[in-house]
Formats: C-alpha cells, structure tokens, sequence
C-alpha cells in the first residue's frame, strides 16, 4: 500500500512538472511573437497644429504606438494607438484623454497611408454603432485633401 501511495506521488509529480514546462513554452512563444522589430517617430505640422507619433512594429504584426495631438483651438489630445498594417495603409485605434480631464478616454479609428518615409493621416466617414466608432464599411477613406502629413524623425526619449 505504501508503494502504491509513493507511486500516485511520482506520476502526480511528474504530470504537474510537464504541465508547467508547457506553461513556460507558452510564455516564451507569446514573448517571441511580442518581439520588436522596430521604431519609427514621425510628426505633422500644419498651421499652428503639431502631432508627434511613435510607432512599434512588433514580430507579429501588430503596431502600438504614442501619439500626442497638440491642435490650436483644442485641448491637447494624448494617447496610444493599437492596430496593424493592411497593405501600405495602418488601421488603428486611437485611446485618448483630453487636456486635464484624465478621467474621460476617447477612442477613434484612424487610418495612415504610408508613402515612402510619409504616413498620411486619412479622413474617412465615422459612424457609432453600439458605443463604438468605426470608419463606414464601404465609404473611402481620402488620403488627398488632408491636413496631416507625418514626416519620419529621430526618436527621442523623454
């Protein structure tokens, strides 16, 4: 009987050991797929607007990034952006608080056409369905009269 009892502890211990060095696989595949690839500062000018937009490029493809939006007439606008490349064109999300109210977050889709070492902001037709925005399934979104055309920059720590 003691044997026995010994015995249902090995294969107990033995079954929890392997169990947990798959956990620990697993842990290392999703590191790897989070791996970053690379880092690109852009910034737009226009008129008395400023934006300043960081973006990380990870192993898997998706793109998070900063982004601050300094527009003349309007409170300062900062927050992150989550999203992936579709062709030559970044879809993202934009998570933002405005000016001193941290309490409050906007979130808004946007779309960047990248040409060459440029990201054009785009506009596009935005509709709320159910308490989140999204650009209109269908209606184009134009990268041709806009006003924000990010420029690449160094990457400056703050």
């Amino acid at each position: 009987m003691k044997n026995l009892s010994l015995f249902c502890l090995l294969l107990t211990c033995i079954g929890l050991g392997s169990c947990k060095n798959n956990q620990s696989e697993k842990i290392i595949e999703a590191k790897e797929a989070k791996e970053l690839v690379s880092e690109q500062c852009y910034k737009a000018v226009y008129e008395k607007d400023t934006l300043d937009l960081k973006i990380n490029t990870f192993k898997d493809g998706e793109i998070t990034g900063d982004m601050v939006m300094a527009i003349a007439t309007m409170p300062k606008k900062v927050g992150e952006i989550i999203g992936e490349f579709r062709g030559d064109t970044l879809f993202a999300s934009y998570t933002f608080i405005q000016g001193a109210n941290k309490e409050k977050t906007f979130k808004n889709p946007m779309a960047f056409l990248k040409r060459g070492n440029e990201l054009i902001l785009g506009n596009g037709q935005i509709q709320i369905t159910m308490g989140a925005s999204h650009f209109v399934k269908g209606e184009p979104i134009d990268f041709e009269r806009v006003k924000y055309k990010f420029s690449e920059v160094d990457c400056v720590e703050k």
